[in-house]
């Protein structure tokens, strides 16, 4: 594949090839650039480029329709026709999709399909930079070293398939991660961003919030595992929730394996999980928060479908105040469970209607903890969601509305859907990164939740 082959051309020539029933192909063009520093000074910075080529083919049977799918990068000119002969023989070769439904068909096609792909540069940080030059100078100046990277990812995704779709996408994901020590390496703290553009980052105000969280550290506070007030940050609440959303399966849920199956049978769907009015929903034309307005699905499980490729997306609820509202579905499960149609999107908002910030959660607790992120989340008990994990970089005592010093870290055991039925407040909800998820998951904006027993199961020694 020549350097001057076009995406959506490759799609075109990759179905032309295809002599299976029905093909989808999808094209991603990616292109990245970041900038990595320690010690207050840049280290590395670099640009990259790339494709990767994803054929779907199907095959009918007297049985039922099997599907294959290969991708592959880099895929040259002589190379894609072995391709796409790839996925046929690997649909002849499966038995028949549990999941197979009819291509999608009827979708308008996206008027900038065969324009060139969007592609990021080292331009993106073109403002940014600088700031951060300026950041450094200051943190040299008050005896702290900066730590972290920037990434800037563009991808534009073309899909087209045998039922005439022709469909384009441009996803861009950023994200910041600046950490903060004291000199003696004793102290550090954290803080995130995830953007768009770089152009809504503020690397100085975020130095100046990590210079206020040493100065926090410089008193010290021993405190024993047990349920402590405990105020979760934006970051951590979307870390938990989009736990909580990637265990959302309808199906799962519909035959008792998960914390939203019903005992006796069915699902939870209907049920209140919160006194709290939070309303956690999707929406791919969320502003500043935008992602694919149709399904982009590079291989089938619960809770995808290949066969639902080009499917239009919309605002969905999945909690609606406080009601547990939706389940992921694609039109398969959806038809197994009888549960409306609800494919996944990629950004995740929960909002109750607060107004508070962080920073007036903390002046209105009189005593308790405040997080700053959380780390190493793993799942303990599909059944109740259980998660466990560690906190990190900052763990802050607060005594009558102000804070007095940080805490050792800890280990908890806590299940996000418990812990929306014992949240007493919630706060503003505002753009936030994962920082657990950040390779996967950007797109999430989230309110501090005021939790009043959050269960530290265990004394951590990490910093």
């Amino acid at each position: 594949m020549t350097a001057v082959t076009k995406p959506h051309e490759v799609v075109e020539r990759a179905l032309e090839l295809s002599r299976a029933d029905g093909c989808v192909v999808i094209a991603d063009e990616e292109s990245t650039a970041n900038l990595r520093w320690a010690g207050n000074a840049l280290t590395t910075n670099g640009v990259t480029r790339g494709r990767t080529l994803t054929v779907i083919a199907t095959v009918d049977g007297a049985e039922g329709t099997a599907s294959g799918v290969v991708s592959r990068t880099a895929v040259t000119v002589d190379e894609l026709e072995p391709l796409v002969r790839a996925a046929e023989a690997a649909a002849r070769d499966a038995g028949p999709a549990e999941d197979a439904q009819p291509l999608v068909e009827g979708v308008p096609a996206s008027p900038d399909f065969t324009d060139a792909p969007a592609e990021t540069s080292s331009e993106v940080f073109s403002a940014f930079a600088p700031a951060l030059g300026e950041a450094f100078a200051r943190a040299r100046a008050g005896g702290r070293e900066l730590y972290g990277f920037a990434n800037h990812e563009l991808v534009s995704s073309y899909l087209g398939t045998s039922t005439g779709l022709r469909l384009r996408h441009d996803q861009p994901s950023g994200t910041l991660e600046l950490n903060a020590k004291s000199a003696d390496r004793t102290r550090s703290a954290w803080a995130g961003q995830a953007t768009r553009d770089f152009t809504d980052v503020d690397p100085g105000a975020m130095d100046a919030e990590l210079a206020q969280r040493l100065a926090w550290a410089e008193r010290r506070v021993d405190l024993p595992a047990g349920r402590y007030e405990t105020l979760l940050p934006p970051t951590a609440v979307a870390d938990l929730l989009v736990y909580q959303m990637w265990s959302s399966s309808a199906r799962d849920a519909a035959e008792g394996r998960t914390v939203f199956s019903r005992p006796g049978g069915g699902t939870r769907v209907g049920e209140k999980l919160s006194e709290l009015p939070l309303t956690l929903r999707s929406d791919p034309g969320e502003p500043g928060l935008e992602s694919a307005p149709f399904v982009l699905a590079h291989s089938s499980g619960d809770e995808s479908s290949v066969f639902d490729n080009g499917l239009p997306l919309g605002p969905t609820e999945w909690l609606r105040e406080g009601e547990l509202h939706r389940l992921l579905t694609t039109r398969h499960t959806a038809g197994l469970t009888g549960l409306p149609l609800a494919p996944a999107i990629d950004n995740l908002i929960l909002e109750a209607g607060g107004a508070r910030s962080l920073e007036e959660m903390v002046a209105g607790t009189e005593r308790g903890l405040l997080l700053t992120c959380l780390w190493y989340i793993r799942e303990v008990d599909p059944a109740t969601l259980l998660l466990t994990g560690l906190t990190r970089d900052g763990v802050y005592l607060v005594e009558n509305g102000e804070v007095t010093g940080a805490v050792n870290n800890f280990r908890f055991n806590e299940s996000p859907v418990d812990l929306l039925s014992r949240a007493a407040e919630a706060g503003r909800t505002e753009r936030t990164l994962p920082r657990e998820w950040s390779d996967w998951f950007t797109r999430a904006a989230m309110p501090a939740l005021r939790i009043p027993d959050f269960n530290m199961s265990s004394v951590s020694q990490g910093v």
